[in-house]
């Protein structure tokens, strides 16, 4: 397991402090807890950047976005993006940005986006219909498997973990990789850092009134279900995974418990904790340290599977493709 930097940058301090503050505002704070901010927000129609071409994709339950580069695509990989909003929050345009971000890092690959069906008007398992429904669309039009990267951030995470779940339990073909930012794996709330960050956590912490609790997903089921909670699923066979989470977020322990076992059942697993760093600290792109950094580890680990796909590589040469001799996977 990596732990990167011993403090956060002074910007990163600062943006935490900000959420911190918002989230203890007695008006704006449980709304920001609940997702209602997020759920309820009006966006500016996103502008594509001229340098990528965006088509619509109709699937089965919703609707998807394809992101392409306008020169020279790479055609052999594609990336599968699950957003996060805690399976109430549809797609909001920092996710188009994402995109943008896993093509550039990818070296001009596609990234195709289905704005899934969310709770609590379409509970489980809608979200993992509509995520199955867009790989289906990717093998239908010619993506191999093996050149499938399945990424999400928070519930997107997770959903990409249970859907990976999905497909190995019904004799499908699975994914080359997993890029897994904050993953929410565990919906029964179990996990230490439930406790242990819960006076931390900037943006969840202090309350049990917060999405972290909120099974609107989960409906009727029973939240410990692998498709929905994939903590409590079986790893075995599953591709490599990076897994990046922060150090003060409660929903620490769902990477560090999912990290676990998925290396006892013989997975590749790239763990990074961000010192002092915050759930999905990300979607800060390229504006803070930190988050820059966690953007190019996602850049190494697609450079990674590359390697991999075509060679075997020793623990040693992942190492060194990271840049860190300190970095082995788990």
């Amino acid at each position: 397991m990596e732990h990167e930097n011993a403090k956060s940058s002074i910007r990163a301090t600062i943006v935490r402090d900000m959420i911190a503050r918002m989230s203890a505002d007695r008006v704006l704070g449980p709304k920001l807890q609940k997702g209602e901010i997020r759920k309820n927000m009006v966006e500016p129609p996103w502008k594509c950047p001229a340098c990528f071409n965006m088509t619509q994709i109709t699937l089965a339950g919703c609707r998807a976005e394809l992101l392409s580069p306008v020169e020279n695509p790479d055609m052999e990989r594609i990336v599968l993006q699950l957003h996060g909003g805690g399976y109430i929050g549809a797609m909001r345009n920092i996710y188009r940005s994402f995109a943008g971000l896993y093509s550039e890092l990818g070296k001009g690959i596609s990234v195709l986006v289905p704005d899934y069906r969310v709770a609590p008007e379409h509970p489980y398992p809608a979200a993992l219909e509509d995520a199955l429904s867009a790989y289906e669309w990717l093998r239908k039009n010619g993506y191999p498997a093996n050149q499938i990267v399945f990424a999400g951030d928070s519930a997107g995470g997770g959903l990409a973990l249970a859907l990976c779940l999905y497909l190995k339990d019904h004799g499908m073909e699975l994914p080359e990789g997993l890029v897994l930012m904050s993953p929410w794996t565990d919906l029964t709330a179990s996990g230490e850092s439930y406790e242990t960050n819960y006076t931390l956590d900037p943006l969840f912490g202090n309350t049990r009134d917060s999405m972290l609790y909120n099974l609107d997903y989960a409906g009727d089921e029973d939240p410990a279900n692998p498709y929905i909670s994939p903590l409590f699923g079986d790893f075995t066979g599953f591709p490599p995974m990076l897994v990046q989470a922060g150090s003060i977020e409660m929903l620490l322990s769902d990477s560090t418990r999912l990290a676990q076992k998925a290396r006892e059942a013989g997975v590749k697993v790239r763990i990074s904790i961000y010192e002092e760093m915050f759930h999905v600290f990300q979607m800060a792109e390229l504006m803070l340290p930190e988050s820059k950094q966690a953007w190019e580890e996602v850049g190494k680990f697609l450079r990674v599977l590359d390697r991999l796909r075509r060679e075997a590589l020793g623990t040693l040469e992942e190492e060194a493709l990271y840049g860190k001799k300190d970095t082995p996977f788990l």
